[in-house]
C-alpha cells in the first residue's frame, strides 16, 4: 500500500476537502484522519491547571507583592 500524507487546517468541522491528490480517478483509497498533537497546548493547559491549584491554596491570596519581590531578590542573591 502506498501512503500519502497531507496536512490541512480544519476550517469547517462538517467538511474536509482534499485537493491535488496523486491518485487516479476511480482508484480506491483508505482515508485515516489523525489530529496533530500540539505539545505547547498541552503544556500550557498543565501550567494553567497548576496555577489554578496553587492560587486556591489557603493563605496564598494573603501574600503581598512586596513579599514576592523580597523572595525573588533573596533567591537571586543565593540566600
Amino acid at each position: 500500500m502506498n501512503a500519502y500524507k497531507k496536512y490541512i487546517t480544519i476550517t469547517d468541522p462538517k467538511q474536509v476537502i482534499l485537493s491535488d491528490l496523486p491518485f487516479q480517478p476511480g482508484q480506491r483509497v483508505e482515508i485515516i484522519i489523525l489530529a496533530e498533537e500540539n505539545p505547547r497546548a498541552s503544556i500550557s493547559k498543565k501550567l494553567r491547571d497548576l496555577f489554578d491549584k496553587t492560587q486556591s491554596l489557603p493563605g496564598v491570596q494573603d501574600i503581598t507583592s512586596a513579599e514576592i519581590k523580597a523572595e525573588i531578590e533573596a533567591y537571586r542573591q543565593g540566600e
